[in-house]
């Protein structure tokens, strides 16, 4: 089920971020582990997609994907968060403008982001028969590890459920 070519797979990932993102209360739950629990968004939606693609993150696999990330994440994304939620509630509207246009750079980022997640894809013989809820579930414990323990990570899962059936 995953595409073999990054840009197949990138797209994918991004409108499986996007579809389970606009599920009620996934976005709240997800900048949630980020801020309180400094976990990656993006991260997050990979190890869910890939388990609902049938494939089973390994330690391994997941510092790869992390290691890729990381330029980006760190010389973009972070940065262009922090100045959006900086911006947030100014009564201005050049700066509510410009706002605006810092977060179009800052989805623009988390794109890259995807793609460079779609080019760290684990290998083919890593998927897996059976229930890929439960291999999706299994990839976001890996990922969280003692933040699996936060309420959030129950309504990641019903949310899955959720998109899954639809």
């Amino acid at each position: 089920m995953t595409p073999d070519p990054p840009e197949a797979a990138s797209d994918a990932l991004w409108r499986f971020s996007l579809a389970l993102y606009a599920r009620p209360g996934v976005a709240d739950v997800l900048i949630a582990l980020q801020d309180r629990a400094g976990r990656d968004v993006n991260l997050v939606l990979y190890a869910l997609w890939l388990g609902v693609c049938g494939v089973r993150l390994d330690a391994t696999v997941l510092a790869t994907a992390a290691a890729a990330i990381a330029p980006i994440s760190t010389a973009a994304v972070t940065p262009l968060r922090r100045l959006r939620r900086q911006l947030r509630g100014s009564d201005d509207r050049c700066l509510a403008m410009l706002r605006r246009r810092i977060l179009g750079l800052e989805l623009a980022a988390e794109r890259l982001v995807q793609y460079r997640l779609a080019t760290a894809l684990p290998p083919a013989n890593s998927m897996q028969e059976g229930d890929r809820l439960g291999i999706a579930a299994a990839n976001l414990t890996l990922y969280l590890g003692e933040a699996r323990r936060e309420p959030e990570t129950e309504v990641l899962l019903e949310a899955l459920r959720g998109l899954t059936r639809s």
